[in-house]
């Protein structure tokens, strides 16, 4: 009989799987490999911040391999309690005003049932693939009593209770009545070849998962106004005054929501998507400015880098006291920041909507690790957020231009990049990082330089084909960083591992400097050949009379010529060819270029003019130069010298003298991530 009873379960298993594979394979439109798909019907508890949700999943294993085990992120249970491996990352400070049990948040499995029905809770294991530590719930493995076949699907049906946190914490939660949920649902690993990726939760990790399709019915009160990933296809209400609102979202991976009574709606389009801005009551009056944010990011990426394929967008305000909430990323829907009254020439709404809108591509579409190469993402958002803040703004104060104060984009992170040079490498896990400040410039700003500083070396042209390589030929995939340099080497058509080794496999720091000018008087017409320089250099002038000529005219005015010797020296370890203006007293410049992998290069003339001045890098093509203060020297460091010094320091007075009143408060409502 038991025999029997097996071969029973094994041909409804067969059946059921059979049914999957039919009713689930990918239409012919599929942009995707449509790898996880979810039906979720959840509804909401306003007063509690509860939410009890049943999901159907089906996941297709793509690999040649029998699956015997599936692994799931909980990643709400990151808010679980104190002894989380998210809240043993974040700082002392911060996880004491987190203690207060009540505002947690946790996310169960109430049930899950394979694909023939059978209940397999009790097969349930939490595990801790990062750290080991015993006290995280954030990742779950179910080992399936049927495995699934190579190249085969299964079904499974999910009953899920989840609390979002209070005030919101890290993208997710709930304030007063305003709800951001994310990350809310029990969410299946990658799998890649036969072994599950999936992460535990970090504090300064994000996420990583297979596209699919999703059908998500949301029943909330019927006086909310409801905001989603992809589009709305019905609206159902009920006597006891409640609304199912029914979203399709196709081809992405990862729904995410919000919902408030006091949203109001801005509309809009930029090309062929529309645009939906759902902005907070008291800040009404921005809605306009959001909106035309968002017009900015459609157009730009879709003329820069490609087409956006889904037709909407939706940019969340989020409430005052909800701001953790802010300055994040799903598909088709991002949430921004701002502060009542703030005025027109302080960029940052802008700025993180230009930010998150590209995520859609870095992080969304193309879909990299971002828990173990954050820079795919994070780097290179950042370095498109440079350039549609330049070609939009300009190069000055495209940030901040107000009251008199002008900081660029480029300003801020470098100078994020300066406060944390040389800790930490790039090319790690984002949870491997010293502390959230080298994450931070790690993974976004020290790549944006890097990328800044490559595109000047190779000609925008050139980087801007890159991009739109890359973007084309990995969206929907997953690719590495490898995937990124191969790209970048095939376009340009030179090997680039000496700059990408550097970059991101080092902390090796770009650091240039000028370090004497040097001019002899000596006597002319004694065996000097006066248009070649020691080192064998044609010297060149942009004066109509030849350097012999001149030469001759010193002669009969009886003057000497100068024998000028500009040293140079690599200070930092990174290596980059830059270029060196001279300039000299009669104002003749010359170019020269350094290879900058010696430590220390001279370069010597004879002319009848003394060199009045050198500079390294004279354009600022390489941003990635850590102290541009010693770039550039004068002969005479008097009047010329004193004034750049002055400058400099009432740049950085001002500079250190406004950001607190400014900068770290948009920077708190902002939370870019």
């Amino acid at each position: 009989m038991a025999r029997h009873r097996r071969h029973f379960a094994c041909l409804c298993l067969l059946i059921s799987m059979m049914i999957v594979c039919v009713t689930e394979a990918a239409p012919a439109t599929a942009l995707s490999p449509r790898i996880a798909n979810y039906e979720i019907d959840v509804r909401l508890d306003a007063e509690q911040r509860i939410l009890k949700g049943q999901q159907i999943l089906v996941w297709r294993n793509t690999s040649a391999y029998p699956v015997n085990e599936l692994h799931f992120h909980l990643y709400l249970n990151g808010f679980r309690n104190t002894a989380s491996t998210f809240m043993q990352g974040i700082s002392e400070t911060r996880r004491n005003k987190l203690r207060d049990e009540k505002n947690w948040g946790y996310i169960n499995i109430d049930k899950i049932s394979d694909a023939i029905g059978m209940d397999i809770t009790d097969r349930l294991e939490f595990i801790q693939p990062d750290d080991g530590n015993a006290g995280d719930k954030t990742v779950v493995r179910v080992r399936l009593l049927h495995p699934v076949p190579a190249y085969g699907r299964t079904r499974l049906f999910i009953t899920f209770t989840a609390k979002l946190p209070e005030p919101p914490i890290a993208r997710t939660g709930a304030h007063k009545e305003f709800l951001m949920v994310g990350q809310w649902f029990p969410k299946i690993g990658v799998l890649e070849n036969g072994v599950w990726n999936c992460h535990q939760f970090h504090a300064h990790s994000e996420f990583y998962a297979d596209f699919g399709v999703y059908t998500v019915r949301l029943t909330t009160p019927s006086d909310y106004i409801i905001g989603a990933t992809g589009l709305e296809t019905e609206k159902i209400d009920h006597p006891d005054k409640t609304t199912t609102h029914v979203f399709v979202a196709e081809d992405v991976h990862d729904f995410a929501w919000t919902a408030s009574p006091d949203f109001v709606e801005f509309t809009g389009t930029s090309q062929d998507v529309d645009i939906r801005v759902l902005m907070q009551k008291d800040r009404a009056d921005q809605g306009p400015r959001h909106l035309q944010a968002a017009r900015i990011a459609v157009a730009f990426f879709q003329n820069e880098y490609g087409d956006y394929p889904y037709p909407n967008l939706t940019v969340v305000d989020p409430r005052h006291g909800a701001m953790q909430a802010g300055g994040m990323e799903y598909p088709t829907l991002i949430t921004a920041g701002t502060v009542f009254g703030l005025p027109a020439g302080i960029r940052m709404p802008e700025m993180i909507i230009l930010h998150e809108f590209g995520h859609n591509y870095w992080y969304h579409l193309v879909a990299s690790n971002e828990f173990e190469e954050a820079w795919l993402d994070e780097g290179i958002n950042s370095f498109s957020e440079l350039q549609v803040l330049e070609d939009t703004f300009g190069h000055s104060g495209n940030l901040i231009d107000f009251l008199g104060i002008k900081i660029s984009d480029l300003q801020v992170h470098r100078s994020s990049y300066m406060n944390n040079p040389d800790i930490d490498i790039v090319a790690q896990p984002s949870w491997k990082y010293y502390h959230g400040g080298t994450y931070q410039t790690m993974s976004y700003s020290k790549p944006a330089l890097a990328l800044r500083t490559l595109q000047n070396y190779l000609g925008r042209d050139v980087m801007r084909q890159i991009m739109r390589t890359y973007f084309e030929r990995w969206k929907f995939k997953h690719p590495r960083g490898k995937d990124f340099i191969a790209i970048a080497e095939e376009i340009s058509g030179q090997d680039l591992d000496w700059f990408f080794d550097q970059m991101l496999n080092t902390t090796a720091v770009l650091d240039y400097s000028v370090d004497a000018i040097d001019n002899e008087e000596i006597n002319a017409g004694k065996g000097y050949d006066l248009s070649i320089t020691p080192s064998g250099k044609k010297i060149e002038t942009t004066k109509a009379d030849t350097l012999q000529q001149a030469a001759d005219s010193v002669q009969t005015r009886k003057k000497s010529l100068y024998s000028s010797t500009v040293s140079l020296r690599k200070l930092g370890d990174f290596t980059f060819p830059v270029e060196v203006e001279i300039v000299f007293a009669n104002g003749d410049t010359i170019e020269e270029k350094w290879g900058g992998r010696s430590s220390w290069i001279k370069f010597n003339y004879i002319r009848p003019d003394r060199v009045v001045s050198a500079a390294i890098d004279p354009h600022n093509k390489v941003p990635m130069d850590i102290q541009r203060s010693n770039n550039s020297r004068t002969a005479d460091l008097q009047r010329l010298g004193m004034n750049k010094w002055t400058a400099r320091l009432l740049f950085w007075t001002q500079f250190i003298m406004d950001m607190p009143q400014i900068v770290n408060t948009l920077t708190a409502i902002s939370a870019a991530e």
